[in-house]
């Protein structure tokens, strides 16, 4: 099976051990994405578009791309972030329509952070 790993410029990703993204043949896999500044302290809207720009660059450096994107995971904090969050969503896969679910969850790592994502694709 040939690998790729794709590195996160998160400080946590050594701290913790872990890559953006890895690439299994044709199956990519990215971690879970939160925003980063400035947007980590905007709304739940702001955020998950940020996260999402970041998977659509981990992808791309895997050589695949949105749509290539067949599950999300997205898990928020409260579920009053729902609308923001899905209407991100819905703006970046429109078509593409990956089988996803949506998790409230106590918390995020850190407190001012209300949404993180995970996508899955294959190319």
């Amino acid at each position: 099976m040939k690998r790729k790993r794709i590195p996160t410029s998160s400080p946590f990703g050594a701290e913790f051990g872990y890559s953006r993204a890895v690439r299994a043949d044709r199956h990519i896999h990215v971690a879970g994405t939160c925003a980063q500044p400035p947007h980590d302290r905007g709304d739940a809207y702001e955020q998950a578009r940020s996260a999402l720009g970041i998977i659509a660059t981990a992808l791309d450096e895997t050589g695949a791309c949105l749509e290539d994107v067949v599950r999300t995971v997205v898990y928020i904090t409260d579920a009053a972030h729902a609308d923001g969050v899905t209407r991100a969503h819905r703006e970046v896969f429109g078509e593409i329509l990956p089988a996803s679910t949506l998790v409230v969850v106590a918390a995020l790592l850190k407190p001012h952070l209300v949404v993180e994502i995970e996508a899955y694709a294959i190319d």
